[in-house]
């Protein structure tokens, strides 16, 4: 068993996220709704994130761990107004499994406490999502939340030394979320489930999510903009 986590002290969040640029990113929707749309969605999709992260536990105990620049990037200054007192540190890897490695990695080096990982797809998350992610830790090494295509959306950590056993781990796959979770068992892990969330990755998703979103969110007001009813 990994160190130890105590519940009245609040996890530390990590976001992991692209910045949006138009063509680097949500590339399966920007197929459907052009590049700079996608864009401009994905740059919604982790404002509501960070805004949820930030409610949830506080500004400084919230870490981004970012592949690109957010100059040039859509609502990229908003991004970074949004983040002022969070961690942020560029990703690093040759593949998203080592990124996810190191962006760990990089939360264990600034001091003990469990984490809280999620990426910039599930906009609908919540400040309850985030915490409740982390209540099982209290008996558990790591929690592991399913996403409706085959992947996850959440993991959350005792020590995020231990996301170590994702480097090896095929990400974007039907099968990551299985093979994940069969790594941290296989490391002596014990691993507890969330709830299943969607992510927006296609047309399709984006309206499963939008029926989740909170009222006047970002990710609600890019998608009716972007997209004609």
């Amino acid at each position: 068993m990994t160190a130890e986590h105590d519940p009245a002290v609040p996890p530390r969040v990590l976001v992991v996220a692209k910045a949006p640029v138009a063509g680097r990113v949500k590339t399966r929707l920007g197929a459907d709704i052009g590049d700079d749309a996608a864009a401009e969605v994905a740059a919604a999709c982790l404002l509501d994130t960070i805004e949820a992260a930030t409610a949830a536990v506080g500004a400084e105990r919230c870490h981004l761990s970012l592949a690109g620049d957010l100059a040039g990037a859509v609502r990229g200054d908003e991004i970074l107004a949004a983040t002022a007192g969070w961690r942020t540190t560029p990703q690093v890897g040759d593949g998203f499994d080592e990124r996810l490695a190191h962006a760990h990695a990089a939360v264990a080096a600034s001091g003990p406490g469990a984490v809280v990982q999620v990426g910039m797809d599930t906009p609908q998350v919540s400040p309850a999502h985030l915490l409740e992610a982390a209540a099982p830790l209290a008996t558990h090494d790591a929690v592991l939340g399913p996403a409706d295509d085959g992947g996850w959306w959440v993991l959350a950590l005792r020590d995020p030394a231990d996301a170590a056993v994702l480097a090896g781990v095929a990400m974007s796959t039907p099968t990551t979320y299985d093979d994940t979770r069969a790594a941290l068992l296989g490391a002596g892990l014990s691993v507890a489930g969330t709830a299943t969330l969607n992510d927006v990755d296609t047309v399709a998703d984006a309206e499963a999510v939008l029926a989740a979103v909170a009222p006047g969110s970002r990710f609600g007001d890019a998608w009716r903009g972007r997209v004609p009813s």
